[in-house]
């Protein structure tokens, strides 16, 4: 049995509004943050996936090499700077 720690659904709220207001994030779409386990050769162990669903449909992703209770406030800073995202 294994003994996961589940994301505090706190830090998750803060990390939403953190990013969106990092990233002028409108209210009209939908921010959804994902702990993914990567199984790839060169991926880290754990990465954090954060989804942008806006109302005309549009998707993008944003991608963060640590674990979701590791997360910092620099790095989505940083994450907003580097562009690394796609859409």
């Amino acid at each position: 049995m294994f003994n996961k720690k589940k994301p505090n659904p706190e830090i998750i709220r803060n990390l939403k509004k953190i990013f969106s207001n990092e990233n002028q994030i409108p209210d009209t779409s939908i921010l959804s943050i994902a702990e993914l386990t990567c199984h790839e050769p060169n991926c880290p162990p754990i990465e954090t996936i954060i989804t942008e669903r806006a109302m005309d449909g549009k998707v993008r992703n944003w991608r963060i090499g640590k674990p979701i209770n590791e997360i910092l406030e620099s790095d989505i800073v940083n994450l907003t700077n580097s562009h690394n995202h796609s859409h």
